[in-house]
């Protein structure tokens, strides 16, 4: 039993061939010598499972699965406009939801006090039948859900800051209280999805938090928005575990957004929710998303990683950006904590 944090990996997602495509093998390569030439940053690397085929219909339907199995059977090819699959993704997709998957019942067993799990496909716009946005299956979601159906948790709450809203975790949960989702992300941006206003449908009514921002918004928003909105979010809904969609292409670097975070500002983050974790004795765990400046990549993944693994600091009079005084007026309704 490891009592260090973990880092699950595998080689299949070097296998997701998607030729000259920004989500390409070389993220998880760049990721891994970064990590290679730091001793993993103290983090224990282990291979990910398959996803268990029940725990993945849990989320996404039978005939889906078995279509996107038949496609990288038959070599693979263009799913959309976007996203792309070839033989050995389905292996690697597998894999993808199997590592985060692992990394909840190691977090939950109390076998590692946080995690990484760092694979591609990615997940987080995957929907119950459908692919996009580089997205096979929603990992993220596969993970959240075998903690509540498998595992019996009731709270989870999940914290997607990749650039790009996602639109499938959204949908996947925003009928439940189950899991709270906030997303802070750029916005108008692919996938057009995201907007303030969508607070989730029915019994999830006011468990859906979506913090858009506008291009150029750096590390004091990013930041601000989680230490002020996130993390009293966190303290209200009192969830069981914590999971982050953790994209770095609003990395000022990266070439497909415009926001402007740096590693510093990642680190910032993780060591909000880190804090927020501790107090409430509950686990926390990541899972890679976007991200597509290698270079960029990587040293982001690293600072995520340290302030993952490291001690849950108090953040030093960290200033109220204009966007959290906004989000806080907005949610006060349901949530009277942050008014």
């Amino acid at each position: 039993m490891t009592r260090a944090p973990v880092f699950l990996h595998h080689r299949s997602s070097l296998e997701h061939n998607t030729g000259a495509h920004p989500e390409r093998a070389a993220r998880i390569a760049a990721i891994e010598r970064e990590l290679n030439e730091l001793a993993w940053v103290g983090f224990e690397p282990m291979l990910s499972p398959e996803v268990e085929r029940d725990t993945l219909t849990a989320v996404h339907r039978e005939r889906y699965v078995e279509w996107i199995e038949r496609a990288a059977a038959r070599g693979g090819g263009a799913l959309d406009a976007d996203t792309m699959i070839s033989e050995g993704s389905f292996e690697a997709a597998l894999h993808a939801a199997g590592g985060a998957v692992r990394l909840v019942d190691l977090l939950l067993d109390g076998s590692a006090p946080s995690g990484f799990s760092s694979h591609r496909p990615p997940g987080h716009h995957a929907e119950p039948a459908q692919a996009m946005g580089f997205c096979l299956f929603n990992n993220i979601a596969v993970a959240a859900r075998h903690a509540l159906s498998a595992r019996g948790l009731e709270r989870v709450l999940i914290l997607d800051w990749d650039v790009h809203h996602g639109n499938g975790t959204n949908d996947i949960f925003r009928a439940t209280r189950e899991v709270l989702f906030v997303s802070i992300h750029q916005w108008p941006l692919y996938p057009g999805t995201g907007a303030a206003a969508d607070v989730g449908v029915g019994d999830g009514t006011g468990y859906t938090v979506n913090l858009p921002v506008g291009a150029g918004s750096g590390d004091a928003v990013y930041a601000s928005l989680v230490e002020h909105v996130a993390v009293p979010l966190t303290l209200a809904y009192e969830p069981q575990l914590v999971l982050v969609s953790a994209g770095y292409d609003a990395h000022r670097d990266d070439p497909l957004a415009g926001c402007a975070v740096s590693e510093a500002g990642f680190a910032a983050m993780t060591s909000s929710m880190r804090r927020v974790c501790a107090e409430l004795g509950v686990p926390l765990g990541a899972v890679l998303e976007g991200g597509y400046e290698l270079d960029a990549l990587a040293r982001s993944v690293v600072a995520t990683l340290e302030a993952l693994g490291g001690a849950a600091a108090p953040e030093d009079g960290l200033a109220v950006a204009p966007e959290a005084v906004q989000a806080r007026r907005r949610l006060a309704e349901r949530w009277p904590g942050l008014g």
